[in-house]
């Protein structure tokens, strides 16, 4: 079986991650989960403090600063379930830039109130045709963020984002790196 945790409502959960006195310039780090039920991809609406996302939001400080987002698309069959499928006509917040991975677990075109085991996401593993470029995202699995000579001692936010009950993606493992 799988192990995830996920929440059971719309909004978001966050798990903060001191960096210690740490000074970084650089994050990396990978993060897998899986699709549950009908998932909205992006909500465009919504800003970088809200469930702006289906999947999971990486930030650092506050106010919180865009590091990466890890989107869960609707199905493997639609070519705008995300923004990074072949055809797709929807975009990214301009705050998330090209800083995201998007895949979906539902290989139907209807998705159900179910566990979407067989294919985790943010793998790079297991796409649909239209998902083809999002599974040969530049590093994937791994996401990298480099600052340059800019250096930080930001805590790093981590937070499981819905926007309604009914709809998740539950994380089985992450991992965070600064340097």
């Amino acid at each position: 079986g799988v192990r995830a945790c996920g929440k059971s409502s719309g909004g978001c959960v966050s798990v903060q991650f001191p960096s210690n006195g740490i000074s970084y310039s650089q994050i990396c780090g990978r993060v897998t989960g899986y699709q549950y039920g009908h998932v909205d991809t992006l909500n465009s609406f919504y800003g970088i403090d809200s469930p702006y996302v289906e999947g999971v939001s990486i930030t650092r400080g506050s106010p919180r600063q865009h590091v990466w987002t890890l989107i869960a698309g609707y199905n493997q069959v639609s070519s705008s379930s995300c923004p990074c499928n072949t055809g797709s006509t929807i975009s990214v917040q301009s705050f998330i830039g090209n800083n995201y991975f998007c895949e979906s677990g539902n290989p139907n075109s209807s998705p159900s109130s179910t566990l979407y085991t067989s294919d985790p996401l943010w793998d790079g593993q297991g796409c649909g045709s239209l998902e083809s470029p999002c599974c040969n995202a530049p590093g994937i699995p791994w996401f990298h963020r480099d600052y340059g000579s800019n250096t930080t001692t930001d805590y790093i936010e981590l937070r499981v984002c819905t926007s309604i009950s009914g709809e998740d993606s539950p994380v089985s493992y992450y991992e965070i790196y600064v340097k």
